[in-house]
């Protein structure tokens, strides 16, 4: 019963919304179609301007993985997740997760197709994916955007976070799925 009427819900929620938003506006007397074309032009000038940001993003992460880096510090820390009771194979999507999303999406599914999506490692790729974010990406692009050029202590409450995201899954999928 209960599953008929999420998925009731999941399938009507965004026609719904897409419907009552323009008509919410329409009786408040808003021109909506014009606010919308003026909406539209803004996100169009804001991802004009992100672009120099998210190039230099990239870039850096490239160069990060080419260099071989990502390698070296994910052996420097293996001895970290024998003792956070982790597989190393997760290791370096923790350390990318916080620069790309989709570099990370990319490793997880190599992971999901080495050892599977029910096996622990798989499991755990997935409650990682879903606890820590792109720290470094929504810093450079978003900050960079509005101009926000003091952005340290969003760094450290950032990586905090995905510490925290990253101890938490490996806490949560031992408990639950070993």
């Amino acid at each position: 019963m209960l599953f008929t009427v999420l998925n009731i819900i999941s399938t009507w929620a965004i026609p719904f919304l897409l419907l009552v938003i323009p008509l919410y506006g329409y009786l408040k007397k808003v021109p909506v179609y014009e606010s919308f074309v003026e909406g539209a032009e803004e996100g169009f000038t804001t991802a004009v301007k992100i672009i120099p940001f998210l190039v230099g993003m990239m870039v850096a992460i490239s160069v990060f993985r080419a260099s071989g880096a990502m390698d070296y510090l994910s052996r420097a820390l293996t001895p970290l997740t024998t003792l956070l009771d982790a597989p190393s194979e997760v290791l370096p999507l923790a350390i990318m997760r916080p620069l790309s999303g989709s570099g990370v999406l990319g490793m997880a599914t190599e992971l999901m197709r080495t050892f599977g999506p029910d096996s622990f490692i798989g499991r755990l790729a997935s409650v990682m994916q879903g606890t820590t974010d792109t720290t470094f990406f929504v810093l450079t692009v978003y900050f960079g955007a509005v101009g926000i050029k003091k952005y340290r202590y969003a760094i450290v409450t950032g990586l905090t976070a995905d510490i925290t995201g990253f101890i938490a899954s490996i806490y949560i999928c031992n408990l639950l799925f070993r």
